[in-house]
């Protein structure tokens, strides 16, 4: 029986193409959390023991087939894709919103100095943050995140493996 589900996590993990979240997978093959975390685990090794040009990563609470590192540039050779590149104001509008998120616009900027409309607006069309809700405050600003498709960029499995500022850094929690 185990080929067969390693087998249906194959398909189901390919033909997303994105990340599938552990309590999908637990539905879909009627599997417990504890067996599909040794199952999950297995085909990771099994994909990074081998051969084979992909591997399966942990990412979050769920899996996603991917590209080994050392076929990413032949692979982008093939596949030409859109240009991740992010200005310094992105980049320190990021960082402000993976350590402190949820966080509303009001506070990025005070933390930046800056207005902020425009890099958030490009930081959510690129799929690298979310709004999350709405802060209990009057007005009810919205509150963002960072999303999946963040920790696929910056190659986190999950928040917590963000680097500690060092000292002497400005610390933004």
């Amino acid at each position: 029986m185990r080929p067969e589900i390693k087998a249906a996590i194959e398909a189901l993990l390919f033909a997303s193409g994105e990340r599938v979240a552990e309590g999908d997978l637990m539905e879909l093959l009627q599997l417990g959390k504890t067996d599909l975390e040794h199952i999950m685990q297995e085909m990771i090794e099994d994909y990074h023991d081998s051969g084979r040009g992909i591997q399966v990563l942990k990412l979050d609470d769920g899996y996603i087939m991917a590209t080994k590192a050392e076929y990413s540039v032949m692979v982008s050779q093939l596949i030409k894709p859109v240009s991740r590149r992010l200005s310094p104001a992105a980049l320190e509008t990021l960082a402000v919103i993976a350590y402190q998120q949820p966080v509303g616009k009001a506070e990025i900027e005070q933390i930046r100095g800056v207005r902020s409309d425009r890099v958030l607006t490009n930081l959510m069309e690129k799929g690298l943050i979310k709004e999350v809700g709405r802060k209990p405050i009057p007005g009810r600003p919205l509150l963002y995140g960072t999303t999946h498709e963040f920790l696929k960029v910056f190659s986190l499995s999950h928040l917590d493996e963000l680097p500690r500022p060092k000292n002497g850094e400005e610390n933004l929690e």
